[in-house]
């Protein structure tokens, strides 16, 4: 291989050559600027082929962080709209009782100790059941005949419970009856299921009774099952049929049982917790 320098130059020699080489680069800097140019804009394509899979993956990266942010973010506004919502259910009821607290200080209203959002898992594929899975179970102190709800009214309520899901089953089910009372007049009725999720019926209702359509029907509380003054349905229609002593009353539920996805499982303050292991089944 041939060198620039032979063995005959002295190192003295070489060193001035290099300075000199140097000096001469330094100054002709600004005529080879084109030069340069041409060579950077030769290899520009190359640059960015070899960056191009850095970059990918960056942006593959910042896309994850941002739908897992925005899942996150959305999980936790879900979280406290059906928290707000609960509230919210119980503002108007609340609001018609403090009158009467005021003539009867003795007695309390009735109120949850505990509220636990659930998911819908599955729906039951049957059309004759309105039933659902949660994703609750007895891991998380579920418990049969546990009443549930949604940001708009009552759902159902517990009817089977294993160890890491539930079964609802839905207010508007043909076997389901829910004890009621007319916001408007405090009239006790009783709400049947009839297999479809958009109307339910009022069951022995007489002719003279003061129900009218719209009037808001809600828990009434009696049987323990349900906490008083949670929305159930609405009256959406009234018929009198000839010499019959019962109207036909039909109503709707409050909440959109077929378009839930998330739910509140209440814990009513009068559901001992010795009460809720005697409801659960052993497995």
């Amino acid at each position: 291989m041939k060198t620039i320098f032979t063995r005959r130059f002295p190192a003295s020699v070489k060193i001035i050559a290099i300075v000199v080489l140097s000096l001469l680069l330094v100054l002709s800097s600004d005529s080879l600027a084109p030069a340069r140019q041409y060579l950077s804009t030769f290899f520009s394509p190359l640059q960015v082929i070899a960056s191009a899979p850095l970059e990918a993956l960056d942006n593959v990266s910042e896309t994850v962080k941002s739908r897992e942010t925005l899942m996150a973010e959305n999980q936790k506004l879900r979280q406290l709209e059906l928290s707000i919502s609960d509230r919210l259910l119980k503002l108007e009821h609340l609001e018609q009782e403090n009158s009467r607290l005021r003539a009867m200080l003795g007695s309390p209203v009735v109120t949850t100790q505990r509220k636990l959002i659930a998911r819908i898992q599955s729906v039951d594929t049957d059309p004759f059941r309105l039933q659902v899975v949660l994703n609750k179970g007895i891991k998380d102190d579920v418990f049969i005949g546990q009443p549930v709800v949604d940001e708009h009214g009552v759902v159902g309520q517990v009817v089977e419970v294993n160890e890491f899901s539930s079964r609802v089953l839905l207010i508007a089910d043909n076997s389901h009856a829910i004890p009621l009372r007319n916001q408007r007049n405090d009239v006790r009725l009783i709400g049947l299921g009839r297999g479809d999720v958009h109307q339910m019926e009022l069951q022995y209702v007489t002719k003279n009774t003061d129900v009218k359509i719209g009037d808001m029907l809600v828990t009434s509380g009696l049987g323990d099952r349900f906490p008083e003054g949670y929305p159930v349905a609405s009256v959406t229609g009234i018929e009198n049929r000839g010499n019959e002593i019962y109207s036909t009353i039909r109503i709707r539920p409050i909440a959109q049982l077929d378009r839930i996805r998330y739910v509140l499982l209440l814990w009513p303050e009068l559901a001992s917790a010795s009460e809720r292991k005697l409801d659960t089944p052993s497995q």
